[in-house]
C-alpha cells in the first residue's frame, strides 16, 4: 500500500490543492488505473473480485461482502500508519494518506462492480465508480444542490459517455477526500500529545469512510442484466 501511495502522491497532492477539474480528473485516472488493473503485488480488482467469488462459491453478494472487509481493514490499516506522529508529519502524511484511501476505496467500488456484470473498461462505468466514492450522503446533497446531476447507476448505464460530466465527478471526489482527511486532521490535532492514539483515530475514521461507501456502492451498483442480441 505504500509504494502504491507513493507512486502517485507527488501528482495527487497539487492537483488536489488546485481544485482544478481536469487536474483532479487525471488524478482520478491514475488512481483509477491503479485500483482496476493493479500494481506490482497489489492486485486489481477484477482479479480481487473474481478471486473472491470463487472463494464464495460463485455467489457474488458474499463475494460483495468480503470485499468490502477486506477494505475497510486495508484502509483502517493505511489510516492508521499515515496518522501516526500527529502535526510533525502532516506535511508528508496528508498526501499519502489522501492517496491511499483514494486507492482503497476506488479498488473495492471496482471490485462491487465487476461482481455485478459492470465492464471496467467502459469510461462510464468508470465514472460511476468514482461517483460512489462521494457517498450516499454525498451524492444526495450534491443531487439536491444541482452540483452533481445524476445517480452512480444512471452514469454506469448512461446511453454515451459524457467527458465533461467526469471531470465535474473528479473534482467533486477530490474536494470531498480532502475535506474527510481535512476532518479527520483535526481530531488528530487533539491527540498531538499521544502519537499512537492519533493513528487509532486516523484508522478508525477511514475504516468507517469505507465501510459507508462500500454499502452505498453495493446498494447503488445493481446487477447488470445484459439484453441478449436479437438475430
Amino acid at each position: 500500500m505504500a509504494g502504491v501511495a507513493r507512486f502517485v502522491a507527488s501528482s495527487l497532492a497539487p492537483a488536489a490543492q488546485r481544485f482544478a477539474p481536469q487536474a483532479a480528473a487525471g488524478v482520478l485516472r491514475q488512481v483509477l488505473e491503479i485500483a482496476i488493473d493493479g500494481y506490482q503485488r497489489f492486485p486489481g480488482a477484477e482479479k480481487l473480485a473474481d478471486r473472491q467469488l470463487a472463494k464464495a462459491g460463485g455467489d457474488a453478494q458474499l463475494a460483495i461482502d468480503a470485499v468490502i472487509d477486506q477494505h475497510i481493514r486495508l484502509a483502517g490499516v493505511q489510516g492508521f500508519v499515515t496518522s501516526i506522529g500527529g502535526l510533525v508529519t502532516l506535511p508528508v502524511a496528508l498526501p499519502a494518506n489522501l492517496t491511499g484511501i483514494a486507492v482503497v476505496q476506488a479498488r473495492m467500488v471496482a471490485a462491487i462492480a465487476h461482481l455485478r456484470g459492470y465492464d471496467l473498461g467502459d469510461p462510464r462505468v468508470r465514472t460511476a465508480v468514482i461517483t460512489c466514492m462521494l457517498g450516499e450522503e454525498g451524492v444526495t446533497d450534491r443531487l439536491k444542490k444541482s452540483s452533481l446531476p445524476t445517480s452512480p447507476l444512471a452514469i454506469a448505464t448512461a446511453p454515451v459517455f459524457d467527458p465533461e460530466l467526469d471531470r465535474l465527478v473528479a473534482g467533486e471526489v477530490v474536494g470531498e477526500l480532502i475535506a474527510r482527511i481535512s476532518g479527520k486532521r483535526m481530531g488528530i490535532m487533539v491527540t498531538r500529545r499521544i502519537p499512537l492514539l492519533g493513528g487509532v483515530v486516523g484508522g478508525g475514521v477511514d475504516g468507517w469512510s469505507t465501510y459507508r461507501i462500500g454499502e452505498y456502492a453495493d446498494k447503488s451498483l445493481v446487477r447488470r442484466i445484459r439484453r441478449p442480441i436479437e438475430p
